[in-house]
């Protein structure tokens, strides 16, 4: 089967939703095609189900902010494909896809891939033991099933996630055991200049001074400055282990969610062919675009976090500019009517923008994950050491393309998707050069997503901490359950 439409959107997050009711509401005729089985991507998960106001409860009032974005989706013309699983994209804006059981070709005379970011692989020793995983996986969970970690939880990292998620959780009934992050004094020294700036985004400063603040209030340990974290358990998680201020500490735990940040899902962009440039700041890759989101190839677009982190809200912006220049190029509005619809976003896509350099500087990744010890596992999917890598690279391998020969890293079932990035920077490490310099793995089509490699057991169900107590197990789906890998 074949389609053929004006502009394809590909995912349904924040920046996917508003390109597609922008376009739409100026006469292009759209497809937005998306994985999941209904709108929100990441962020608004689950927005338009029967407990999505529920979940506002334990989520916070940003959270409904998406059930706005879906109902003025849902109210224009565009055409929607859940469940849809895109493959290929060609330059010429042909998009190969199925939705399970038949295969179809979209044409579209321009694409805007909207796939968002995806959260940063933490490689420390013991991350691939049941029990330990992403506290975005872990924020999916809460968001799908209704569910949170069970016994004392452990997170762990860096970046305005790791508070977010853990007020999430506790209001959930989640125990959170300690929350563990690898800020340093001198990385707030580093973001020390960039606060005046930051002042002009004052509403997000002031969000995550009250994240942590109620953590506080909540009795909650925080640990600052921690390093050489790792994970020990036989068979499944049972204590952590790290350093703070130069003391060894041991932690018992049943749950340890990583956190690093998030890096723009770059695999579309890779496949089709466009530029690409390195964001030191954050050490990832990002596709090189211009104000409208335009890639070096003139067919396909970006909005979103895709892009570069910038948040839910800033997406909405860059999802509009993205439709507002695809109404231009096809002639339906001229240029001055896009440039006046588009300097009121331009100008609030600043203003949130003044605070990445503060948050760049105050939340890197930290150098442990970046370049993890011989022994810790790089590549989940073929068991590829950071040791093994290195050898090879003593061996001849000179960057992620050539390791594939030597050790099979990066054709696992994953496809280098979530060891990509690691292996670069390991690379780079044992080279004595930049990960510029090295580059990234060679993506070609099937365009998939890693599939969790490990399904939770729900145990029991616990009330939230706001609610009154329930005698017994309870098996309502407003309820937050608990699971144990």
């Amino acid at each position: 089967m074949s389609e053929t439409v004006d502009l394809a959107i590909i995912g349904a997050g924040p920046a996917g939703l508003a390109a597609a009711t922008v376009a739409s509401g100026l006469g292009l005729s759209v497809v937005l095609l998306d994985e999941q089985p209904a709108p929100g991507g990441q962020i608004y998960r689950n927005i338009e189900s029967f407990n999505a106001e529920a979940l506002e409860e334990y989520l916070g009032e940003d959270y409904t902010k998406g059930r706005t974005i879906a109902e003025e989706f849902r109210a224009s013309d565009a055409k929607y494909r859940p469940n849809a699983t895109v493959w290929r994209v060609d330059q010429d804006g042909s998009i190969a896809w199925t939705d399970g059981s038949t295969a179809q070709i979209l044409k579209a005379g321009r694409v805007i891939a909207a796939t968002g970011a995806l959260e940063r692989p933490v490689p420390i020793p013991g991350w691939t033991l049941p029990g330990v995983m992403g506290a975005g996986a872990a924020q999916i969970m809460l968001k799908s099933a209704v569910m949170v970690p069970d016994g004392p939880t452990i997170i762990a990292g860096n970046g305005p996630l790791l508070y977010l998620v853990a007020n999430q959780l506790y209001s959930a009934g989640a125990e959170i055991a300690a929350i563990l992050e690898t800020t340093r004094f001198r990385d707030y020294v580093s973001a020390a200049p960039y606060a005046f700036s930051a002042m002009r985004a004052n509403e997000y400063l002031s969000k995550g001074a009250k994240l942590i603040q109620n953590l506080k209030k909540k009795g909650l340990k925080v640990q600052s400055a921690i390093s050489n974290l790792a994970a020990h358990g036989n068979g499944r998680l049972q204590k952590i282990t790290y350093t703070a201020h130069s003391l060894e500490q041991e932690v018992e735990a049943k749950a340890l969610l990583l956190h690093q940040g998030v890096v723009p899902n770059v695999q579309i962009t890779r496949q089709v062919g466009a530029d690409h440039e390195w964001y030191e700041p954050q050490r990832y890759w990002r596709p090189k675009t211009d104000l409208w989101g335009t890639t070096s190839i003139e067919t396909l677009a970006i909005a979103g976090d895709g892009a570069g982190i910038f948040g839910a809200e800033a997406a909405v912006l860059s999802g509009k500019l993205a439709a507002l220049e695809t109404a231009y190029r096809a002639g339906i509005i001229d240029e001055l009517q896009r440039n006046v619809q588009a300097k009121p976003l331009f100008r609030e896509q600043q203003r949130i923008g003044s605070i990445r350099p503060l948050l760049d500087r105050l939340y890197h990744p930290s150098p442990d994950i970046l370049t993890p010890a011989n022994d810790t596992l790089v590549c989940r999917c073929e068991e590829v050491t950071a040791g093994d890598i290195r050898k090879c690279v003593q061996e001849g391998a000179t960057g992620p393309n050539q390791l594939k020969a030597y050790t099979r890293c990066g054709m696992g079932p994953c496809q280098g998707r979530m060891c990509g990035l690691s292996v670069t920077e390991v690379i780079a490490d044992a080279r004595g050069k930049t990960a510029e310099e090295i580059g990234y793995s060679r993506l070609r089509p099937p365009i998939t997503l890693p599939a969790p490699t490990v399904a939770p057991r729900v145990r029991d169900c616990r009330p939230p901490r706001t609610g009154a107590p329930r005698a017994g197990p309870c098996s309502c789906p407003l309820s937050p359950q608990t699971w144990s890998a």
